[in-house]
């Protein structure tokens, strides 16, 4: 695919790489410092004492939130096909009177699940979510009991049993806080006693036992419910810092890259980056490749500079005149990069020789425009700059080493014929400055 390969100083070009690695889902909790913090202190705690913060708690609901609520809109689906199925089979199985007095109430429960169902189908808020999950369960287990209830005898009890195993299936399934799981096993105890209460065929000792007896599964259950959320909690606290790690050590390693293609001393790239990008672009397809130029530009006399001023004001001077060329190329298409020394290389993509020719001469020009002093030239009073121009059209195949070996050749004649000029490559004439003033 095609992506921007970007400069040290923010410019890009668009070369052929591969596909880009995805953000991660992470990024805004790792990226928030009071979470973190937050993360860190649970982390050094015991695990059964983990109790998330509220933004511990949103981010991880933003976190788990799909697959929370695929799982639930899945469990409702089966709900309903459930449903349907076992009130066929009360149609074909039992007496008319009884299949019929548990039509009505079994028709709750797809009532119910499908409100769930359409809730859950997108991010609402917590308390909506919860509540809605909370009574729409009540009400799918209060249908359950009216079933059983409608039926009478046997029926009441075993479809107690079954309303019972629902809840149950619900609390071990859905990833939900655990004032919710708490409110689907309460309304599961609640009804069970209530219904049991009026079941004539059982006496209240019989009723207390069998409802303290599956109180007791449901409350084993809802703490082993609450032991796979801490656990849960910590998988994410620990993903958290994972996420923290790789986010640092991306960082460090981007600072590492841009150091290693950065020239530390005028900001602008150095020799490495450029090759590498003036081989991307030399290797670039037919169909996406246009003309190319390269400026190779060298300060004059810039030892006698050094000699008579200092290294100090030398190096002020490659700063400035690193500067001078950068803003005097195409923001967000040319590329600046110091090749050594006192020289600098400007690649122009999709530049015609012509028009390279038209940069390099407003380069030259805004060199000596700034005078700056060098006392040592014998060509004016101020720092002058000679520029070799290599080109090549988008039907020539070329390597970064042949336009380079052309740029420098292309200088050398613009040093040979008198500096403070421009050269192109295979041209007859060069740029020739009137004189320093006219140069300025």
């Amino acid at each position: 695919m095609v992506a921007a390969m970007h400069r040290p100083n923010g410019k890009s070009i668009q070369v052929q790489k591969g596909s880009a690695t995805g953000t991660s889902s992470l990024t805004n909790a790792v990226s928030d410092p009071d979470i973190m913090r937050e993360a860190e202190r649970l982390l050094g705690g015991r695990t059964r004492d983990i109790k998330f913060s509220a933004a511990l708690e949103r981010a991880f609901r933003d976190r788990t939130w799909r697959q929370t609520a695929k799982i639930i809109r899945s469990w409702m689906v089966w709900v309903i096909v459930l449903d349907g199925l076992t009130l066929s089979m009360n149609v074909l199985l039992l007496p008319r009177a009884q299949a019929i007095a548990m039509l009505s109430p079994g028709l709750i429960i797809p009532i119910a699940a499908v409100t769930i169902w359409w809730v859950w189908q997108e991010r609402r808020p917590a308390w909506l979510l919860d509540g809605v999950l909370n009574v729409g369960m009540f009400l799918i287990l209060l249908a359950v009991c009216w079933m059983g209830a409608a039926a009478g005898g046997l029926w009441q009890e075993r479809y107690l049993y079954v309303m019972v195993f629902v809840g149950i299936a619900g609390i071990t399934t859905f990833s939900v806080a655990m004032p919710t799981i708490w409110g689907i096993a309460t309304s599961s105890l609640v009804l069970y006693l209530t219904f049991q209460l009026h079941n004539p065929r059982i006496g209240l000792p019989e009723a207390l036992a069998a409802f303290f007896f599956f109180a007791s599964g449901v409350v084993a259950v809802v703490f082993a419910r609450r032991t796979m959320s801490v656990l849960a909690n910590k998988a994410f606290l620990l993903e958290l810092r994972d996420g923290a790690r790789l986010a640092a050590l991306t960082e460090a390693n981007e600072r590492l890259d841009h150091l290693a293609k950065v020239d530390p001393l005028t900001g602008v790239a150095n020799r490495r980056w450029m090759t590498e990008l003036l081989t991307a672009l030399a290797g670039r397809p037919d169909h996406l490749r246009g003309s190319t130029s390269l400026l190779m530009c060298d300060i004059d006399y810039f030892k006698p500079l050094n000699d008579r001023l200092g290294h100090a004001h030398g190096d002020r001077c490659l700063v400035e005149v690193a500067a001078i060329i950068d803003q005097s190329v195409r923001s967000g298409s040319d590329h600046v990069a110091r090749y050594g020394g006192e020289e600098f290389l400007v690649i122009l993509p999709d530049t015609t020789a012509e028009e390279a020719l038209v940069v390099a001469e407003q380069i030259r020009k805004n060199v000596a425009r700034a005078a700056l002093p060098n006392p040592g030239s014998h060509v004016a009073t101020v720092v002058t700059i000679s520029i070799g121009v290599a080109a090549r059209t988008g039907d020539q195949a070329w390597s970064a080493d042949e336009l380079q070996v052309e740029a420098d050749l292309a200088l050398y004649r613009a040093k040979k014929e008198g500096r403070n000029r421009t050269v192109l490559f295979g041209a007859a004439e060069s740029s020739k400055p009137a004189s320093a003033a006219g140069a300025a």
